[in-house]
């Protein structure tokens, strides 16, 4: 077994302090924090609810909030959008990238090499200072969704489109995504989606990010440290498991009879059982009701109806 810096075996110690481990870090106060929290059902960044942040802001100003500790003033906002916005395009250099690195990998892969890439692009690369640390956050908060976009555009077997720079983060991913300008609606329940996917307290992606961090090894480092832990299926992973669930489903009518199945194979039911939230995650309220309209738009009800038959069996 491998050694401790205690003396014997990490097993053995774990017999001699069993109930002394915190698993998963359970319990474990490891920082404090005023930029986001979890208070029961309730998720707040900055003290304000993302029930509040969703009905009211912009995911641009989220950001501001999250980064700065306040809501940005019109002028505020407007230089900032201004930074965010003409940080999207991706340097010409990158576009040898998406058509010489091997598409038919996962996605979390391909986000992971290519933001490696920029760090030999960025001059800012290795600097650890407050300002180099902002520019850099700008560059990465805004390019993300441009090479998520590319990637899926060129194994579709498309040439990557250019973000227009007056236009906000969320309309830019739809239409990078689509070849189309994206209508209002659309627009909107995307940008939602980020703003309810912007923070999460000290998840696993956000210690792993943490950690790295605290060596000094900057930024790009920090943000391919959490894009590699998010991938996994306890965490940011679970939610392709459940589109793959679903999948395998195929039609609510088969829905029990799989249910029961996995229940007595002892099998893990991918969506359910969440380490904070013991009484539903405050996000899944607000994507339950777009899931529903989306769902129902695209021709795709089923997916809807299983799920939330499947959330019923559940608590049941």
């Amino acid at each position: 077994g491998a050694a401790s810096a205690g003396g014997g075996t990490v097993s053995e110690q774990a017999k001699e302090y069993d109930g002394a481990i915190d698993r998963g870090l359970e319990g474990v106060v490891t920082c404090t924090t005023s930029i986001s929290a979890i208070e029961g059902t309730t998720l707040l960044y900055r003290g304000y609810t993302i029930e509040d942040l969703a009905a009211n802001a912009s995911f641009e100003e989220v950001v501001y909030l999250l980064w700065y500790g306040w809501l940005p003033t019109r002028r505020e906002l407007d230089e900032f959008c201004t930074d965010l916005h003409h940080s999207m395009a991706l340097p010409p250099e990158s576009f040898g990238w998406f058509h010489g690195l091997p598409t038919r990998v996962h996605p979390m892969d391909f986000l992971h090499a290519v933001i490696a890439g920029l760090t030999l692009h960025d001059p800012d690369a290795n600097l650890v200072n407050a300002a180099a640390t902002l520019r850099k956050s700008t560059r990465l908060a805004a390019r993300i969704g441009t090479i998520v976009a590319a990637y899926q555009r060129v194994r579709s077997g498309q040439w990557p489109l250019q973000p227009l720079a007056e236009r906000s983060i969320a309309w830019n991913f739809l239409y990078m995504l689509k070849g189309e300008e994206p209508d209002a609606k659309t627009v909107q329940r995307f940008d939602t989606c980020l703003i309810l996917h912007a923070d999460h307290e000290l998840n696993a992606g956000t210690f792993s990010a943490r950690v790295t961090s605290s060596t000094l090894s900057g930024l790009y480092s920090s943000v391919m440290a959490a894009i590699g832990t998010l991938k996994g299926p306890l965490h940011g992973g679970a939610n392709e498991q459940v589109a793959r669930m679903l999948l395998e489903i195929k039609s609510p009518d088969r829905l029990e009879a799989w249910l029961e199945n996995q229940l007595k194979s002892g099998e893990k039911i991918m969506g359910f059982g969440h380490r904070v939230y013991k009484e539903g995650d405050p996000r899944a309220k607000i994507l339950k009701r777009m899931s529903q309209e989306i769902t129902r738009e695209s021709g795709h009800p089923e997916l809807y109806e299983m799920s939330a038959r499947l959330e019923e069996l559940m608590q049941a």
